[in-house]
């Protein structure tokens, strides 16, 4: 696979902002298929409006930059053709659909998809078979999936269905929005196995998160620091961990010390 094969993402110097006010202030950045991405920071640093600029929601405006999304301008698609191009978004905060099974819910999912590519819409039977092989994933009950979509489920609950999500509509890109926010221990452990389970050669992930408990779990290739809309530090897991030690006031210095020069 050549160097361009292999780049999957691409941001480059990418501005964004809402209600007037700039979040993103010129983020650069680049996945490759088989990476694993951490994206850590303070709160208000930018995380979540990088995802948001991503997947392509309206409330942002992207006031500068480029993102190659595997050959293609990303920022000039409509969100659902990032999604069927191969881009996934697990919330921070799911939402639940009420009156909307999450077997309707996900099949209409998987055929929008294939119609896009222009193949035929799966079969029940056939979507049941993929129905069963995904759930055993993230270990998710045969109840909750014959339910609406998150209604009336835990936070633990709602993050597992999530990565299941994932697992059907196997995107090339995932973005994990602190899926580990409000999980105990098991819960992420499940969450944690159902990512690493989808992980291959041909995909990728960003994980943002303000805690390094889940890379003990999802391993990450490269870690991001995020702050003031820039990525001011890159480096390895250990990057990580020192930033649990010292937390991100060591940050905040460093940066407020370089802008005084």
């Amino acid at each position: 696979m050549s160097k361009q094969e292999k780049e999957l993402l691409k941001v480059t110097e990418l501005r964004a902002s809402i209600e007037g006010k700039e979040i993103l202030n010129g983020i650069n950045l680049t996945v490759n298929r088989g990476e694993v991405h951490a994206i850590m920071g303070p709160n208000g640093s930018g995380k979540s409006t990088l995802s948001s600029v991503l997947v392509g929601n309206p409330a942002y405006k992207v006031t500068g930059g480029s993102v190659n999304f595997h050959g293609l301008d990303l920022l000039s698609l409509p969100a659902e053709t990032r999604s069927h191009e191969g881009l996934f978004l697990s919330f921070q905060y799911p939402v639940e659909i009420p009156g909307v099974s999450m077997m309707n819910f996900m099949r209409a999912a998987v055929n929008a998809k294939r119609k896009y590519f222009g193949e035929a819409a799966m079969s029940a039977g056939d979507f049941l078979k993929l129905m069963k092989e995904k759930r055993e994933v993230v270990e998710l009950d045969n109840k909750l999936a014959s339910r609406s979509v998150n209604e009336g489920f835990s936070g633990g609950e709602k993050k597992r269905n999530e990565i299941f999500q994932m697992a059907v509509l196997e995107p090339q890109l995932s973005i994990l929005d602190e899926t580990d926010s409000g999980l105990d221990i098991d819960a992420l452990r499940i969450v944690a196995n159902g990512v690493n389970k989808l992980k291959s050669a041909e995909n990728a992930t960003i994980v943002i998160t303000h805690y390094q408990r889940l890379l003990d779990y999802i391993k990450p290739d490269f870690v991001h620091v995020l702050y003031k809309g820039r990525i001011v530090m890159t480096g390895g897991p250990e990057l990580a961990l020192e930033l649990e030690e010292k937390g991100y006031d060591w940050i905040k210095e460093k940066e407020d010390k370089e802008s005084v020069k």
